[in-house]
């Protein structure tokens, strides 16, 4: 009872935010649910003056509420489904990450940029946008501001490809296959990939939907190992730190445990075939709470920081969407996809 009366206020003000954000990301997929739940969290932030009594629940929120997401997410993989479509699509997915992560830390350098947005915007570049951003945060303790603005930079390019990303695959004269492996390795967030999928389906008559779903959803694997590493790294910094005089932190504490029942429940939907009348609800309520989690930041947010402190971001979410946009094609010419 305690419990909800320090986290209810905080919890139902996210809920309510929550439920026309997801309505208008079913209405503008483009868009999508995370950043209309950013934009209408920042705006009543700046409304709402008096909010000791809803940090509380907003915290939960942001943190645990986010980590919950990623789990019920686990649900809607099918391993050996993934692995067997998206084995194809593999050299591509793998060489997309690869750049988006190398040229995410050139940047870095070259910028000299918070490491921890560095991080999240290569990530999310290089993997599957909000989501990815969401399991990584935590593992690497990004605060809320950070957050709310690499979803802001994944978010401007998705948009972008979706809007482009047809008519261009049409200039270069993609095939149906070609365009969802395109789609699939290039397009940040599930939205925009099937956004961008659907429009050329719309202009061919053509069925890419589902393969380019496939291809996002093997990219979207990357999470666990990519977690993992960061775990790893940022348990050794924290014990160098400790032996400098700092805090210790060990890596029980750091450990992304929630990535690990990601994979559990992975592993229940693929061993027990869990039918699409089960996992279906599991997407969207994943979905739901992504969207819950993403008010909550944005509440936590101040958006004239965010403001100001957003170019060098954007430029390096311009250099990774490019760089993997080239990389994808490159690889399917190299393996005469193409």
């Amino acid at each position: 009872m305690e419990w909800l009366r320090a986290n209810g206020p905080g919890l139902l003000l996210c809920l309510i935010i929550s439920v026309p954000a997801y309505w208008l990301g079913l209405l503008v997929p483009v868009v999508g649910g995370p950043v209309f739940a950013i934009l209408i969290g920042m705006v009543l932030a700046l409304i709402i003056s008096r909010r000791d009594h809803l940090q509380t629940g907003i915290n939960f929120t942001s943190k645990k509420i986010l980590q919950w997401a990623v789990i019920v997410l686990g649900f809607g993989m099918d391993l050996a489904e993934v692995l067997l479509t998206g084995s194809r699509s593999l050299p591509i997915i793998l060489s997309t990450i690869a750049i988006a992560l190398i040229l995410a830390w050139i940047m870095h350098r070259a910028l000299h940029m918070e490491s921890k947005i560095s991080t999240l915007v290569g990530v999310g570049s290089s993997i599957c946008g909000g989501s990815a951003i969401a399991a990584t945060a935590p593992v690497i303790d990004a605060d809320d501001a950070q957050i709310a603005q690499s979803i802001s930079v994944i978010f401007l390019y998705n948009v972008i490809a979706a809007l482009i990303f047809p008519s261009l695959g049409q200039l270069l004269g993609l095939s149906n296959e070609g365009f969802a492996l395109f789609a699939g390795t290039a397009v940040n967030d599930t939205s925009s990939v099937t956004a961008a999928a659907t429009a050329w389906d719309g202009m061919h008559a053509s069925d890419t939907l589902s393969q380019a779903t496939i291809v996002k959803m093997t990219r979207t694997l990357a999470i666990i190992p990519i977690t993992l590493v960061l775990a790893f790294v940022r348990t050794s910094r924290e014990k160098k730190a400790g032996s400098s005089g700092g805090v210790k932190v060990s890596l029980k504490q750091i450990f992304p445990w929630f990535v690990l029942w990601f994979v559990v429940a992975s592993v229940i939907t693929t061993v027990f075939q869990l039918p699409a009348e089960v996992t279906s609800p599991l997407k969207t309520l994943s979905r739901f709470l992504i969207v819950m989690a993403m008010a909550a930041i944005g509440f936590n947010t101040n958006i004239v920081k965010l403001f100001r402190t957003g170019g060098k971001p954007i430029l390096m979410g311009l250099v990774c969407w490019v760089g993997i946009a080239a990389v994808s094609l490159l690889m399917q010419r190299a393996l005469g996809l193409w």
